[in-house]
């Protein structure tokens, strides 16, 4: 494992990692959000369960799936020193893990010279914060918590393999 900064300079300025020498492989990664639902949020989505719950907003799930693809799209727009990747596949999912957690999953993949990681972590956050903005009007004590990757793919390691 390297113990220097890939976006560092040896200056100490921040600069895109170039990429230009790496080969071009298929890369994938899952990326995962937690959200906790305090007890208004659960009963309303509990009477109007189904696969996909309906808040104020409309279908929560739904919209916030296409959120999270989009973000993942946008992501190098977003985040200053990440590539602009061309995905070939993202995946976002989101369930009830407890009876008061949903749990988001985004998965990215692209055959390109750098990793998904990135992709696969704003999907999941985005698609969070839609969730967020769906209920909002329910209460504002939703939390997010544990935005991470669970796995990645592709270029020098792969990480939590299994996890894909």
């Amino acid at each position: 494992m390297t113990n220097t900064l890939g976006h560092i300079n040896s200056d100490g300025t921040p600069a895109m990692v170039a990429v230009d020498g790496k080969p071009a492989t298929l890369r994938t990664a899952t990326a995962e959000a937690r959200l906790i639902l305090p007890a208004e949020v659960l009963a309303h989505l509990t009477a109007h369960h189904s696969d996909d719950p309906v808040g104020p907003k409309g279908a929560i799930f739904q919209t916030a799936m296409l959120a999270g693809t989009m973000a993942a799209k946008k992501t190098g727009d977003l985040i200053p020193l990440c590539h602009l990747i061309p995905l070939e596949h993202c995946a976002v999912e989101l369930q009830f893990a407890e009876p008061d957690v949903i749990r988001i999953r985004c998965t990215a993949r692209a055959t390109h010279k750098t990793g998904v990681e990135m992709e696969a972590l704003t999907g999941a956050s985005i698609a969070a914060l839609t969730v967020y903005d769906m209920c909002k009007a329910l209460s504002h004590q939703i939390v997010i918590q544990e935005i991470r990757l669970l796995a990645k793919q592709g270029g020098k390691r792969d990480f939590g393999k299994g996890l894909l």
